[in-house]
């Protein structure tokens, strides 16, 4: 096929939906990952040539399913995106310990199944890209973040060690720590109803520097890459 792939999950109406509009822009096919199959047709009709596949990224038996359909009906993918996330935001004496698990299952272990899955024909071919967004619970935890906080300190040192087995043979793996409230309409209401613009990250923004990282010049390859807005405290 001569035609570039790129897959993306957690494909919303914000960063997900950017990102693949970028790739789309520059001629991939896209495969776009997610559970709102409305939203997923959507998109689909708006990118020629992209496919959509909508399903709970939980289910990993499911996934591989999927990597092997996309492979099968529009080809091996060049870029990988891993953007899904699930979250639980609560006291930790509180929340159903469950929760962990589940969530791991979305931010972590689907990476590990993607990767075991798609990397075997990037590494064949010597070239491919996997991009991990991220945040600063990757880096550090606080109140009401123990049942999520793990699951993205684990994503972070899982792509890490991709980066340091796959760099060799011709694979980038990069992550991006999205320091910010990102520009959705969930964001901004109810909860940060009055913040300046300069307060939030522009999700077409943020896919552009995906993109660009995704095509870095081997001799300048990034893995740790932070992403804030300029009035950010940090």
């Amino acid at each position: 096929m001569d035609h570039k792939i790129c897959l993306i999950t957690g494909v919303g109406d914000g960063t997900g939906a950017s990102v693949a509009r970028r790739f789309a822009r520059d001629g991939y096919r896209v495969a776009l990952l997610a559970r709102n199959r409305e939203r997923l047709a959507e998109l689909e009709n708006e990118l020629p040539g992209s496919r959509s596949f909508a399903f709970d990224l939980e289910d990993t038996e499911h996934l591989i399913d999927v990597c092997r359909q996309v492979k099968d009906d529009i080809g091996a993918p060049e870029v990988i995106v891993h953007n899904a996330v699930r979250a639980t935001f609560k006291p930790f004496l509180e929340a159903d310990p469950n929760e962990l698990e589940r969530n791991f299952r979305v931010n972590t272990t689907s990476l590990l199944h993607m990767a075991r899955e798609l990397t075997p024909s990037m590494v064949e071919r010597g070239s491919g890209a996997i991009i991990v967004t991220g945040n600063t619970a990757a880096l550090r935890g606080v109140p009401n973040y123990a049942l999520f906080a793990p699951t993205k300190a684990a994503q972070r040192i899982l792509a890490q060690s991709l980066a340091r087995e796959l760099g060799p043979k011709g694979i980038h793996v990069a992550y991006v720590v999205i320091d910010a409230a990102i520009d959705t309409p969930w964001t901004r209401l109810p909860f940060n109803p009055d913040m300046p613009e300069e307060f939030f990250s522009k999700p077409n923004a943020i896919a552009d520097e995906v993109f660009h990282i995704a095509h870095q010049d081997r001799s300048t390859w990034s893995f740790d890459v932070e992403l804030r807005p300029y009035g950010e405290k940090w």
